[in-house]
């Protein structure tokens, strides 16, 4: 997605050898006509799979996967990455490590909102190591859904997250692929959509 890549280009900041920051549009502020885009796309990419629900990982996959299940017309679901007090039965749980947090945390969703009869499609803000993708995966495997697609706004594609989900046999979609950086500058690879 040529508009979302020039997005990171003027206002993502390249930290380090391996971390993107995108506070300004993406993980902290939203900008929603470009997460409304990115909604758009995805919805067509995955039109004629039969989605019935949009499932993410609380808290920077929210923003685009409301706009994919608007524009899906179906259901969004966000894991919980803190167990509360009204999740009191049939919750569905997975471990998952942030590799910007680093820290692994235990992500939940009532399982009353996925049933054996849905096909999902899962929306994350990043892909590096698949770690919250493999969560969510997990999820909806324990509820007997099925995944249709994971579709990524940011991948890195320097690390293992695509290499581990394509080999155990979930199709990745990705609107942005980051082959490295160089010199503090993001180089970008042919994206999926």
């Amino acid at each position: 997605m040529k508009k979302l890549e020039e997005r990171i280009l003027r206002d993502g900041q390249v930290l380090g050898e391996n971390i993107l920051k995108v506070d300004s549009f993406l993980t902290h502020q939203v900008d929603f006509s470009l997460m409304k885009e990115v909604g758009q796309i995805f919805a067509e990419a995955v039109k004629d799979a039969g989605v019935t629900k949009v499932v993410t990982i609380e808290a920077s996959g929210i923003a685009p996967a409301v706009y994919v299940s608007e524009a899906l017309n179906v259901p969004m679901i966000f894991a919980k990455k803190a167990k509360n007090i009204t999740m009191t039965e049939g919750i569905l749980t997975a471990e998952v490590y942030s590799f910007t947090k680093q820290v692994t945390s235990t992500v939940s969703i009532a399982g009353k909102f996925l049933t054996s009869d849905d096909k999902v499609l899962i929306i994350d803000d990043f892909l590096a190591n698949g770690q919250a993708a493999k969560g969510l995966i997990t999820i909806i495997e324990q509820a007997g859904a099925q995944v249709e697609a994971v579709g990524i706004v940011i991948e890195k594609s320097f690390q293992n997250g695509r290499q581990v989900l394509e080999t155990a046999g979930y199709r990745v979609l990705s609107l942005a692929r980051i082959a490295g950086f160089e010199k503090g500058q993001v180089v970008f690879t042919e994206a999926d959509i």
